[in-house]
């Protein structure tokens, strides 16, 4: 199959892709339309379909169909314009191939995880590390596969586990460079601030919101987990269980990123850099991959406020990868 991250505009966009979402709009003449947003591992694009005629078989969103259009561009990005389409049948598809995953190997980065797992020195913060990524298996297999986003940053298969060990490994860095940090309570906060994400996201190929997700929110369910099984490890300090939940409560930094506190102790603030860092050049990240190598500016980004330009260095490098 053609990735949707390999058309350009002009090519001719054909094959069984992941319908996320389908939504019925009328024109501003009175004219049904549908607009869909397409996915598989490499990426999702904006489709419509503007005439329904009989080419245009019965679909749901998330359904796998089988497409045949044109790609052209609005606003600068990809978008498709489809002729004709119909339910994709069983075994014309593999799963895997519509899911987006870490560039990076899963098995390989949780045992990093686990290494620094293996540093925490304190035994209360150490036994409740444990308990959830060593001992607990089903948890441990539901966070290694799951997404950190449902979109902007870490939205694929195993974001989860590369952010939280990109943010464990900055906490770690920080520690080893400034005295005042707890370092076992900084990295036990960043290998948990996002846990909340594993009940916030259903799994892939939907990594949709959750009902708790919705009306709760990661911050919360996060906080509320470990105020829960803190409890379960007999003699761990109230101060301790406390400063914990301050730093994953305040990991956004502000309260108007969700945060219900804003970081009042060290180890709180310096998780909340170290979270901004990664989701910041992640983000960054995923616009450059997105772009072709010889392009200088990219555009303006909502979701870091700018206009993005890749470096002179960063061009060349991604060419000679290529």
């Amino acid at each position: 199959m053609t990735y949707i991250e390999e058309y350009k505009e002009g090519n001719k966009f054909y094959g069984v892709y992941l319908c996320k979402t389908k939504s019925v709009l009328k024109t501003k003449a009175g004219k049904t339309y549908y607009s869909l947003i397409l996915q598989d591992k490499t990426g999702e694009i904006d489709a419509k379909i503007w005439d329904l005629t009989n080419a245009i078989e019965e679909f749901d969103s998330m359904e796998f169909i089988a497409v045949d259009g044109i790609v052209t561009s609005f606003q600068g990005k990809n978008q498709v314009n489809i002729n004709r389409v119909r339910r994709a049948q069983e075994g014309e598809y593999l799963l895997d191939d519509y899911i987006p995953v870490s560039k990076y190997n899963i098995d390989e980065m949780y045992a990093e995880l686990r290494n620094i797992i293996a540093t925490i020195r304190e035994p209360h913060l150490k036994k409740l590390t444990e308990s959830y990524y060593i001992d607990n298996r089903e948890f441990v297999e539901a966070f290694k596969i799951h997404s950190a986003a449902k979109s902007v940053h870490h939205g694929f298969k195993g974001g989860l586990l590369q952010h939280t060990l990109a943010v464990a490994k900055m906490c770690d860095f920080m520690a080893a460079n400034y005295p005042i940090l707890d370092r076992d309570l900084l990295i036990t906060a960043a290998i948990f601030h996002d846990i909340g994400k594993v009940y916030e996201l259903s799994e892939f190929p939907v990594n949709e919101y959750t009902d708790d997700g919705q009306l709760l929110g990661h911050i919360f369910i996060g906080a509320e987990l470990i105020g829960n099984s803190v409890k379960e490890i007999e003699g761990f300090p109230k101060v301790l269980a406390t400063e914990l939940r301050h730093c994953i409560l305040s990991h956004h930094g502000e309260l108007e990123y969700g945060s219900p506190k804003k970081p009042a102790i060290a180890e709180a603030m310096a998780l909340n850099f170290a979270d901004n860092a990664d989701a910041r050049l992640e983000t960054m990240t995923e616009i450059y991959d997105k772009a072709q190598a010889n392009t200088e500016w990219l555009g303006y980004n909502r979701f870091v406020d700018s206009n993005i330009r890749q470096s002179a260095g960063c061009a060349k490098k991604r060419k000679s990868n290529q």
